[in-house]
């Protein structure tokens, strides 16, 4: 459901006690965890009971499995998301209340008051972007407030109240909720048209982040990866508004600029070089632990961040260097037989293109093999054909139905569509409409070497457990 963001926002303390319907979704689970620790009275409800709500209990929280009126108990502030039906009970019960009602930006827009803000935006590559830039300054010796759209590896948390006075959050373009923040900085990773359902029109999603240009700090900057051509406009517009632009990438015209890339396994390394007034000079080595060429640039948005608040390049290189991951973002679920099975969040053509370049070095020698759910039948019906042909860089490609998410079923937009689209001979692809199939046709396909990758921002997560186990009994039988 859309919620109106309201024209006075109030800081979170004003906010009295806070419920959250679905508490346990990575934007919200976020926002109340970072409330908790500035002892605010929180409350929720989900679906499903998970590690998010366990989490959630032990730092304080009530919260509840399902959805009735009565879980509301003597909440003053109501927080959904756009996932969230205007006939939930307890949104229901809220209305006829009177309580005040938050989108999950307002409610972000509320813990961030008073913080300094650097809110990373993009198509692509927010989560790991802001994950990096925590890690990278905390190395530094800063404490930031972070809200990050997946766990770090590093704490196992996707947010935290720092004592610093920085607030690190992934600001999200998909119901316009980037447009509600008002931060010192921001990264743009991309500009690649997305979430159509929602902007209409390509040109209206670039001009979504042309408005975002007005809600940075005039007195602040903009970092941009010049490398891609909807960030390098943006770039450019920023810089014509006067608003201080670092532009970085492998591009020669960047401002940071990564050179040397090289992939060796699950590793990534470049070597940094800046363009100031007294010219060029090499910073250093950047080495990560993380694969592919989007991670790199990622970390070097992260870099420019965290160079441009008067942070040491030694510090945080090495904070960068220490970064293990995010949940969901090229993430190692086991190996069984000689079986790597990975795990990531990718559901847009140029996402998947990376984490198969990505898998492609990390494989070696061995196969990629790959479950890919589409998400969304909006965004089905406009990037299938995209996602098939970004497929094609695998050896081995099983596509899931539809995963639906907010919208409704269409019989005419499935995971065929995107099946059909794979430039692969026929036996090497395969539509498998039933997910608890889809484990044994991963399994009949791999072969000791290879890796096989689970793909998607849906439920497909939950098939990388069930491959390891299905592996193993092969193994031992």
């Amino acid at each position: 459901m859309r919620v109106p963001v309201p024209e006075v926002l109030l800081p979170a303390g004003e906010l009295g006690r806070v419920h959250f319907v679905g508490i346990g979704g990575a934007g919200l689970s976020a926002i109340a965890r970072i409330m908790l620790q500035r002892g605010i009275a929180v409350s929720g409800s989900d679906g499903s009971d998970s590690p998010t709500l366990r989490s959630l209990r032990e730092a304080g929280a009530r919260v509840h499995l399902g959805h009735d009126a009565d879980h509301l108990g003597d909440a003053d502030t109501l927080v959904v998301s756009t996932a969230v039906r205007e006939t939930n009970p307890e949104v229901v019960a809220a209305t006829e209340r009177g309580l005040r009602i938050l989108p999950r930006s307002a409610a972000l827009a509320a813990v961030m008051a008073g913080k300094r803000t650097v809110a990373v935006a993009g198509t692509h590559g927010k989560t790991t972007t802001t994950s990096l830039l925590t890690v990278a300054l905390q190395a530094a010796g800063a404490d930031p407030t972070y809200a990050v759209g997946g766990d770090l590896a590093q704490t196992g948390h996707n947010a935290s109240d720092g004592t610093g006075d920085l607030f690190v959050a992934e600001a999200d373009e998909s119901d316009g909720a980037f447009l509600v923040y008002s931060p010192h900085a921001a990264i743009v990773t991309n500009v690649e048209a997305d979430h159509l359902d929602n902007w209409g029109t390509e040109a209206a999603y670039q001009a979504a982040f042309e408005d975002f240009l007005e809600r940075i700090d005039p007195d602040g900057f903009l970092v941009c990866c010049v490398d891609d051509p909807g960030a390098a406009a943006l770039a450019t517009e920023a810089r014509r508004r006067g608003l201080e632009v670092v532009g970085v990438g492998e591009s020669v015209t960047a401002d940071l600029q990564a050179v040397d890339l090289t992939f060796e396994g699950s590793t990534s390394a470049c070597t940094v070089v800046t363009a100031g007034a007294a010219g060029r000079a090499e910073l250093g080595e950047l080495r990560l632990q993380i694969p592919g060429r989007h991670y790199v640039l990622d970390a070097l948005a992260a870099l420019a961040v965290g160079l441009r608040l008067g942070y040491p390049f030694a510090d945080l290189a090495a904070g960068l260097g220490s970064f293990t991951g995010t949940r969901r973002r090229m993430e190692l679920k086991g190996e069984v037989g000689g079986v790597r099975v990975y795990d990531s969040y990718a559901h847009h053509p140029q996402e998947i293109a990376g984490d198969l370049q990505a898998a492609r070095s990390v494989a070696g020698e061995g196969r990629v093999v790959v479950a890919f759910q589409p998400h969304l039948v909006s965004r089905t019906r406009v990037f299938g054909r995209g996602m098939g042909e970004a497929l094609g860089a695998a050896d081995e490609v099983v596509v899931l139905d539809v995963y639906l998410a907010r919208e409704d079923p269409d019989p005419t937009v499935t995971g065929r569509l995107v099946a059909e689209a794979v430039p692969l001979p026929a036996e090497r692809v395969a539509f498998v409409p039933d997910f608890d199939a889809v484990p044994g046709e991963l399994v009949s396909r791999a072969r000791p070497g290879d890796l096989v990758l689970t793909l998607g921002a849906g439920d497909v997560t939950r098939l990388g457990p069930v491959v390891l186990e299905q592996l193993a009994r092969t193994v031992d039988g």
